[in-house]
């Protein structure tokens, strides 16, 4: 009963310091682990691994539930625990930096995406696509008022795009994407507008369902491209710089896009919200194919950074 608003904020806040450090790091240790013709392969399946704990983990901590909240956050924090004993098993070729700390280097991650174009492109394609295609903070309302399903049809809701993204990610373990690469990730991007529009204009539920998995799928195949195509025109030395520039803007990008689609819903409704938000998502598929010809016109995964 101590666990008061102000304690739950300031663990959120200490949460998501630590993730800023992890997310870098583990981008940035996946090169090290496989070879290059792998490297596709190893990001498809490790946002295997993502979905099957954004699908598995609610439904097991409802059922932990059963037993008490705390028992719910030991589990959590065991299983933490030995996630980083694991990975104090992984071995790699360590390479100290070249350069002393100093404020060139502090800013080099994000001199480096925007010297390389391709880089540029492919970063902010993605956080504009999840800032303006936000729906998911809309499911609430959705499963509520417009779709009549109760907190079960949330929950189905909630695990579409995971599912999709799922399904999308074992494909890609099986038959990674080896040509056209630029082309297939502005497409997947305008499939993911596409199927928010559809989801925003939807009354029935499992159509709303198939849209929101056709999401998850096209933005798995988004950030597989994404990844490994940063992974590969980076060098080592600067992988964590740039995994973490890629970090902010995601991250940021997830907040922000979910504030503006319920700011949005709140002005114009929630149908409203939606549909703009794929329709801007679409726009915005069209508007890079324009701005970064060197990303849509990219054929192959693999390229020197130039």
């Amino acid at each position: 009963h101590w666990a008061t608003r102000e304690w739950l904020l300031a663990v959120s806040v200490v949460l998501g310091t630590a993730r800023a450090f992890q997310m870098p790091a583990q981008q940035a240790l996946t090169p090290l682990l496989v070879p290059q013709r792998l490297l596709s392969r190893a990001v498809a399946l490790s946002s295997s691994s993502v979905q099957v704990g954004v699908i598995a983990g609610p439904a097991l901590g409802g059922l932990l539930f059963a037993y008490g909240a705390v028992t719910v956050y030991a589990v959590c924090t065991a299983l933490l625990l030995l996630a980083g004993v694991m990975t104090l098993f992984v071995h790699y070729t360590h390479k100290p930096p070249t350069q002393a700390p100093s404020f060139q280097s502090f800013v080099a991650g994000l001199v480096f995406v925007w010297r390389h174009k391709v880089l540029l492109g492919a970063t902010t394609l993605d956080m504009f696509a999840v800032l303006l295609g936000g729906a998911v903070a809309l499911l609430p309302i959705y499963a509520r008022d417009i779709l009549h399903v109760g907190p079960a049809g949330l929950g189905l809701l909630r695990s579409a795009p995971a599912a999709g993204a799922l399904l999308m990610s074992l494909a890609l373990t099986r038959w990674p994407l080896e040509r056209h690469v630029g082309p297939r990730l502005l497409m997947a991007v305008a499939v993911f507008g596409l199927a928010t529009v559809v989801f925003g204009m939807s009354s029935h539920f499992w159509l709303s369902v198939l849209a929101l998995a056709v999401t998850g799928a096209a933005d798995n195949i988004s950030v597989v491209v994404r990844i490994t195509v940063m992974q590969l025109e980076t060098p080592d030395e600067m992988r964590g710089r740039v995994a973490a520039v890629n970090s902010i803007f995601i991250g940021a990008s997830n907040q922000l896009g979910e504030f503006e689609s319920g700011t949005v819903a709140a002005w114009a409704g929630p149908e409203f919200s939606a549909i703009s938000g794929g329709l801007g998502t679409v726009l915005v598929a069209a508007l890079w194919w324009r701005l970064f010809p060197g990303l849509a016109r990219r054929d192959h995964l693999s390229r020197a950074v130039s």
